[in-house]
């Protein structure tokens, strides 16, 4: 294990400061983008329940497109050179519709706008979470994605209470709501873009699984469908891959439709969005302890904990039902985010061929990275069935549990390969 508080190399840093970047944007996707969509929504006459339900299957778009591309896009991305001109343009796409999402005045385009947004970034983060293998070493891995996430909290609460004072004071100086949400887009997209650039500067790919550019398409096709034809080989990668899906399905549910989730219940805007703001406080130095952690105990111990405080989150969700319980429920969340996040993405870097970590990190973010395509259906439905929200955000319990449960079956894998190869 690297000690922690090990100086970082510049490259290091670089890829940090992309964590900051485009945490900016989750943020705005779990709090103003919504109070956004909703007042679109409420113009055009949808209903609480409609608003809600409309939102998650927005969501649940995203992270179906992004499931049918990432796998063959990381795949191309394992072709020397293609890494990082791949991820330059699902930077380009996340950052422009950031900025044209706040011209639109009509719910429906506006949420056509943020679903080719999402994908934008959920493109890139398959890329940037493969970068891992090439800026660092296995055993920095941990501490450094733990560090990364824990720069993304505090860093994108710069941008975000800028945003959050333009849109609160709209009136004191002249603006409408609408017109300071959409400034606020706007600072976040240039936020995002600009600290960027030091990663643009200095990343070189340095693993690849091939070398020539002819027929690459064709080439990454046959690699990812020799990939997914011996997937079930590796136990230890295939169960894994089952357990993120489930368990990461609840935790970016939970993200996402938060801010969704407390308007629904009827809960005063401003109050959420500063509980929202004090859980990415508290995940900054929730994530640093759990970096720390990772030099004295493994990922197959920590990674357990926090899925078992999101079971208890969930369980928590249910009844929910006034404002400070929804403050609480945002510090405990906070406690917990960033641990499950960094260290899900150091353990998977650490188990994969680096030389295919596009294409493994294309299948990665299939189960949930960014989006969340069952936890969102479950909500959405949910709700829609009983017209209760509790019941749609308190079924994520069962997501947890069979993750919680496939996780181990992994770790037994992994135990057992290690013995064989030993």
């Amino acid at each position: 294990m690297a000690k922690c508080g090990t100086k970082l190399t510049a490259l290091e840093r670089s890829w940090i400061l992309y964590d900051v970047g485009n945490s900016a944007f989750v943020l705005m996707c779990a709090t103003l983008i919504p109070i956004f969509f909703n007042a679109l929504a409420e113009e055009g006459g949808l209903s609480s329940v409609e608003y809600l339900a409309y939102w998650g299957y927005a969501t649940s778009v995203v992270t179906l497109v992004t499931a049918l591309l990432s796998p063959v896009l990381g795949a191309l991305a394992d072709t020397k050179g293609f890494k990082k001109p791949i991820f330059m343009l699902c930077l380009g796409v996340g950052v422009v519709g950031c900025c044209v999402m706040g011209f639109a005045r009509q719910w429906l385009p506006f949420l056509m706008i943020f679903v080719l947004a999402k994908i934008g970034y959920s493109g890139s983060l398959v890329y940037y979470d493969s970068m891992l293998s090439d800026v660092t070493t296995p055993e920095r891995m941990d501490d450094l994605s733990s560090r990364g996430y824990a720069w993304g909290y505090i860093g994108s609460c710069i941008p975000f209470v800028v945003c959050l004072a333009l849109v609160l004071g709209a009136g004191a100086i002249g603006l409408s709501q609408l017109t300071a949400l959409s400034l606020a887009l706007l600072i976040t997209a240039v936020w995002w873009l600009v600290v960027t650039l030091p990663l643009l500067r200095r990343y070189r790919q340095v693993h690849y699984a091939a070398e020539g550019r002819e027929h690459a398409v064709r080439q990454s096709f046959v690699r990812i469908g020799h990939t997914l034809r011996h997937l079930h080989e590796d136990k230890q990668v295939f169960w894994f891959l089952l357990a993120f899906f489930c368990y990461i399905d609840g935790v970016y549910t939970i993200i996402d439709m938060a801010t969704a989730y407390g308007t629904a219940l009827g809960l005063d805007t401003t109050g959420l969005l500063l509980a929202l703001l004090l859980t990415q406080v508290v995940a900054f130095p929730s994530a640093l302890v759990f970096g720390r952690l990772s030099a004295r105990y493994p990922s197959t111990t920590l990674i357990p904990i926090c899925v078992a405080a999101y079971a208890g989150i969930a369980v928590f969700a249910f009844f929910l039902a006034t404002q400070w319980q929804f403050w609480v429920l945002a510090v405990i969340v906070g406690m917990f985010q960033g641990g499950v996040q960094a260290l899900s993405r150091s353990h998977f870097a650490k188990i994969i061929p680096p030389e295919k970590s596009g294409e493994y990190f294309g299948l990665f973010d299939i189960c949930g990275k960014g989006a969340s395509f069952l936890g969102t259906m479950i909500v959405s439905v949910g709700t829609q069935l009983t017209g209760s929200a509790n019941v749609g955000v308190g079924s994520l319990l069962a997501l947890f549990i069979i993750g919680f449960v496939l996780f181990r079956l992994s770790c037994r894998a992994g135990v057992i390969t290690d013995k064989a190869s030993g």
